[in-house]
């Protein structure tokens, strides 16, 4: 369970920093430009380490990683990419976190001998959602965008489809490497057809700039070959929901990165918003049972102490 609390954790404290890398790709990088060349990179990089192939035993098996790769590689930034032309990024940090509740709920569906969602998953949501939006919005005013919006809660939906498909993965035996650059290539595959709707192009003499070629090797070594060999085995370990619930942390650690990398100042409303969001996420991990059972520990070693 350690582990995979810290694969969950190492996956967030990364991701939450990616913000800085792509808006100084930005400048000279068309989105999908970006989103092609990390995962174009993070796939060659997981052939390097694990090189050997990955024999699939079934037909369906492949299915499974083809629709995780469609998913969590694929339309899942897609979505996100177009929802940020159509509104603003504080709609679209806030809606993308409520993946860990259709995770939630999904897993409920399709995973029949789950363990039922307690009281305290929903309340731990509801408190962390809170304080997203105070993170989010920051004194700025809401404004609702019903496309943007709407592109947002599908990226999110997507991301929660990700998360059971790689929940079903990790059952199959497979290694996590072999089976992260198996969803990459399909990936890949899916993304090929949406570069020629765009502006992409290779521009591969942009590399030469140091400022451009580093951020993008954090992109695909770091954001993507790392992160998503993390984040599987997370899964595979804490299971789907457990491990969703961590992109609550996603808003904070971008607050905290702020801070300490743009010497931003945080402000009162964003540091309320990290005290909720880490209260919301230590509510929806927490088990009430055993909450229970070390109040009842405690009182019990109390009266000992008194001599009761």
């Amino acid at each position: 369970m350690i582990k995979g609390h810290g694969a969950a954790l190492i996956t967030i404290l990364i991701w939450g920093t990616t913000f800085i890398s792509t808006k100084v790709l930005l400048v000279d990088f068309q989105p999908v430009e970006i989103l092609f060349y990390r995962f174009l990179m993070g796939f060659i990089a997981l052939i390097l380490v694990c090189p050997h192939r990955l024999r699939v035993e079934k037909r369906k098996q492949e299915l499974t990683f083809m629709a995780a790769g469609l998913c969590g590689v694929c339309l899942y930034y897609l979505l996100e990419n177009v929802a940020l032309t159509y509104t603003l990024a504080s709609n679209v940090g806030v809606i993308i976190s409520i993946a860990p509740f259709f995770t939630a709920i999904l897993t409920q569906i399709f995973f029949k001998g789950e363990e039922k969602l307690k009281a305290s998953f929903f309340v731990g949501f509801i408190i962390a959602i809170a304080g997203i939006c105070l993170i989010s919005f920051n004194g700025s005013r809401l404004e609702l965008n019903p496309m943007g919006d709407l592109l947002a809660v599908l990226a999110a939906f997507v991301w929660s489809c990700y998360s059971i498909l790689t929940k079903k993965i990790g059952s199959f035996g497979y290694g996590t490497v072999q089976s992260t650059r198996r969803v990459f290539a399909y990936g890949l595959i899916f993304m090929v057809p949406f570069l020629f709707f765009t502006d992409f192009r290779l521009g591969l003499e942009r590399f030469a700039q140091p400022v451009y070629l580093l951020n993008i090797i954090f992109l695909g070594l770091g954001a993507s070959a790392l992160c998503f060999v993390t984040w599987n085995l997370a899964v595979k370990i804490l299971g789907a929901v457990k491990t969703s619930v961590y992109i609550y942390l996603v808003p904070v650690i971008t607050v905290v990165t702020s801070v300490l990398i743009l010497d931003e100042h945080i402000t009162l409303m964003a540091g309320a918003g990290t005290l909720l969001t880490l209260a919301g996420l230590l509510l929806c991990q927490s088990n009430p049972k055993n909450l229970k059972r070390g109040i009842q520990n405690g009182q019990r070693k109390r009266k000992m102490c008194h001599g009761d």
